[in-house]
């Protein structure tokens, strides 16, 4: 092995062709049962990369990424990169009015989308600065094809000189103010951060994963950076399926699984399950969520490999905190620090004084991973990243002897629903806007599948009426479907602070018997 397979890559933008030269004709990507090698990846990605040169992209600019799991969504994401465009990639549930206002905080100049989403995106190109409209699959009115950039078989400039300090992605997160907010990640965190967790879990070139997790997801992104860099085969899944996800197992003889915990819930449930062979498996990693011990174990038994636990967020481009693959496997436990890094349990109210071990505090963590800061939002930036670099993450927890971290709870009033964070301002920005509400607060509720869920409390206006299901028809409109609220309750007024502040974890006290 040479000196230059070891050497860190500089920038995103270096890495399809560095897989290309490693890798060649090696399968790297399955996709709905059609394999892709590596130098197929990076003749793709050449080609979309002069094409969006050709239609006036250039360095630095911002490309918005808004389509479910696809080969098209890992061609564009590298070809965005090659010209050294900044990446925003969106989940797939934000509705056209979340996406407008992401497209107009980031100043995005194209958006690169699924033929079944283009349609309800093409009024934003009067609403914002958009000035492009890629769509994926057939020619569709207003839009340019994806495929027209392919077949233009346009060579891009010169991969473009990017420091590994400067800005590689754009990732939106929910907003605790009503509006999600864009942490912007370096280069080098994207490539460290997906280095060091195929360096713990020693991901390489003999391992083939299964995955349905959504590429825009710092999780599922780590995965796919994983496999150009290092070599991994992987089978990725355009949305969650337990039979298929079993019967890919089986057939494509995968060493690893990773899943959020609903995945296993579902894959334990599914009536294939007794019968899929596992046998090539040699671990699963479960993340997005803490799992419960007794289910870890159960996981490990039906499965018969070890499940090991990871925790990341949005604002450190994937994993802060996983067991080594060779190293004690704590369960209840979320790992110690991803090399490089750090990870203290500071004082809720001083996070310059790190708590005894054992005792609870707010996890922070600090490192070449953490962002650069919230786009646009000095304010936010400041009360998320300390002057010394340690990053807030808003979860409570304890670290023991080892280092190793367990989460207890949430600082704040954050929702954690089948993985993804939801705010209760959000959801209440979009139900004071009905015509019948006087005054919406929303609550969490435990749930068995989710883990959490939206619960809206809401004061009518007098003289008025309404159901449970048309505010939550009417947050639909307006929001992600995992942001919507499962439980609406009609109430005459909430629990409130001398101040008049809700108070939400007091929401719960006017719970129906």
């Amino acid at each position: 092995m040479s000196k230059e397979d070891h050497a860190m890559l500089e920038n995103l933008g270096q890495i399809a062709r560095n897989a290309a030269q490693k890798f060649g004709d090696r399968e790297a990507l399955i996709f709905e049962d059609t394999p892709y090698t590596y130098n197929q990846l990076n003749e793709m990605v050449e080609k979309v990369a002069g094409g969006l040169e050709s239609i006036g992209i250039e360095k630095d600019n911002v490309v918005t990424l808004y389509a479910s799991n696809c080969w098209e969504w890992v061609v564009s994401y590298f070809a965005i990169a090659r010209i050294g465009a900044v990446i925003n990639p969106l989940n797939t549930m934000l509705t056209p009015s979340e996406i407008e206002y992401v497209a107009n905080d980031c100043g995005a100049k194209a958006i690169i989308t699924s033929e079944d989403k283009a349609p309800s995106l093409l009024p934003l190109k009067s609403k914002t600065d958009l000035e492009t409209i890629i769509s994926f699959g057939n020619n569709i009115e207003g839009c340019m094809s994806f495929n027209s950039l392919l077949d233009s078989n346009l060579s891009p400039s010169p991969i473009p000189s990017k420091s590994p300090k400067s800005l590689s992605t754009i990732g939106y997160t929910s907003g605790t103010t009503g509006h999600p907010k864009g942490a912007m990640q370096s280069h080098e965190a994207v490539i460290l951060n997906g280095s060091m967790t195929s360096q713990l879990h020693s991901r390489g070139s003999a391992d083939v994963i299964v995955s349905a997790l959504p590429c825009p997801h710092v999780y599922g992104n780590v995965l796919m950076t994983g496999m150009m860099m290092f070599g991994t085969k992987l089978i990725l899944h355009k949305t969650f399926d337990a039979e298929k996800m079993l019967s890919d197992i089986e057939l494509y003889k995968a060493t690893i699984f990773d899943g959020v915990p609903t995945m296993y819930m579902f894959m334990l449930n599914s009536p294939s399950f007794k019968k899929a062979d596992l046998s090539s498996l040699q671990r699963c990693y479960v993340g997005g969520q803490t799992m419960p011990v007794a289910t870890m174990k159960a996981v490990e038994e039906g499965f018969n490999v070890p499940l090991i636990e990871l925790w990341g967020m949005t604002e450190i481009a994937g994993l802060g905190s996983t067991f080594p693959l060779y190293g004690p496997n704590k369960h209840g436990s979320i790992g110690c620090a991803i090399p490089y890094c750090e990870l203290k349990i500071a004082d809720v109210d001083d996070p310059l004084i790190t708590m005894p071990r054992g005792e609870v505090g707010e996890l922070m963590v600090r490192g070449p991973i953490t962002m650069m800061g919230y786009f646009g939002d000095e304010e936010k930036t400041r009360e998320t990243i300390e002057p010394d670099g340690w990053l807030h993450s808003g979860d409570l927890g304890t670290m023991d002897e080892d280092g190793c971290v367990y989460i207890v709870d949430r600082k704040k009033d954050m929702i954690l629903t089948g993985g993804y964070n939801v705010y209760p301002a959000e959801i209440e920005r979009v139900l004071a806007a009905h015509p019948n509400v006087a005054l919406a607060a929303v609550g969490k509720q435990e749930d068995e599948l989710k883990g959490e869920i939206a619960k809206a409390y809401i004061v009518l206006k007098e003289g008025t009426t309404s159901t449970e299901e048309d505010m939550i028809a009417f947050c639909r409109k307006e929001l992600a479907a995992y942001k919507c609220p499962r439980k609406v309750q009609f109430v005459e007024d909430v629990p409130k602070t001398s101040t008049g502040k809700i108070m939400r974890r007091e929401l719960h006290s006017l719970d129906e018997g």
